[in-house]
């Protein structure tokens, strides 16, 4: 089996064990090793005894590598997307962050964890993803996302207004500090902090969410997944923010944007001994009520 390990540059010496027991984990299970060229950097310097190719920046993963295992947070995952694309390859996260929902291993649980994925006990948890086209493209080809678009005001500026058409025909016109566009995937993340539902991620659906709306009686809407979503924005500060999962674009002038479905999926890798309800009740404390205990 041949798997890739992706990871950001750590500022917290507490992770270089656990680190280590990733590799030391892997090579236990004679696994071949591929290290992104990011993290290669970062591990000369702090990990021992480890061997393992070298991932650049033009190899083709498709039909290279099996499984894609990052090592952080959510975010770090989330940059996870635009490498692995359309290519079907299977992603695991373990969690070095706070949350952790998408990258669900815990670091106490990365011997196990690594022994289930090496002898194929777990399930694919496939995920819809959306993207954004305009023009000019702002995010040229990485231009999807697996929790959420957003179009959001700058810090120092004033409210935009974002004129919404649903397959051409006008939903609404939004008022305040922007909106977010949100997958069944993406809508445990900011969404939700701004009042959005939780989409069950085998929906076909998507969640228009505004962020701190002027209008009172504005609030949070499911659509169906082939929506097509139009975006007109107004912004009295000059310019204002896009953002494409971890991805920002500074836009100071008039375009249109289209949102809809990317046409492809991404595989998460979902060990046997634990669900989307499992993690929504362990992470999110969903349910969970101090008079009970």
């Amino acid at each position: 089996m041949k798997i890739a390990i992706y990871g950001r540059q750590f500022n917290d010496t507490a992770v270089v064990p656990y680190i280590q027991q990733v590799f030391d984990s892997l090579a236990s299970h004679d696994v071949e090793i591929y290290v992104h060229h990011q993290l290669h950097h970062y591990l000369k310097a702090n990990i021992t005894n480890v061997q393992y190719k070298i991932l650049s920046a033009g190899d083709q993963v498709k039909d290279m590598i099996d499984v894609f295992l990052t090592l952080g947070g959510d975010g770090t995952l989330l940059d996870m997307v635009t490498l692995v694309r359309d290519s079907g390859i299977p992603i695991i996260g373990i969690n070095f962050g706070r949350l952790g929902f998408l990258a669900s291993i815990n670091k106490n649980d990365i011997a196990t964890a690594i022994y289930a994925v090496t002898n194929k006990q777990f399930t694919l948890d496939s995920r819809e993803l959306i993207c954004i086209n305009s023009e000019p493209k702002i995010f040229g080809d990485d231009n999807f996302a697996l929790n959420d678009i957003t179009i959001h005001k700058r810090d120092d500026s004033a409210m935009i207004t974002a004129h919404v058409s649903l397959n051409g025909e006008v939903l609404n016109s939004y008022w305040g500090d922007g909106i977010i566009i949100s997958t069944a995937t993406g809508s445990t993340a900011y969404s939700l902090s701004c009042g959005g539902p939780i989409i069950y991620p085998e929906s076909d659906t998507m969640v228009l969410t505004p962020v701190a709306p002027h209008n009172l009686n504005v609030r949070p809407i499911v659509l169906p997944g082939n929506s097509v979503l139009s975006f007109d924005v107004e912004c009295r500060g000059g310019n204002y923010i896009v953002s494409c999962d971890s991805r920002t674009a500074a836009v100071d002038k008039m375009i249109r944007f289209q949102v809809k479905k990317a046409g492809f999926r991404l595989n998460l890798i979902r060990l046997n001994n634990e669900s989307y309800l499992s993690t929504l009740r362990d992470k999110l404390l969903w349910g969970l009520d101090a008079r009970n205990y």
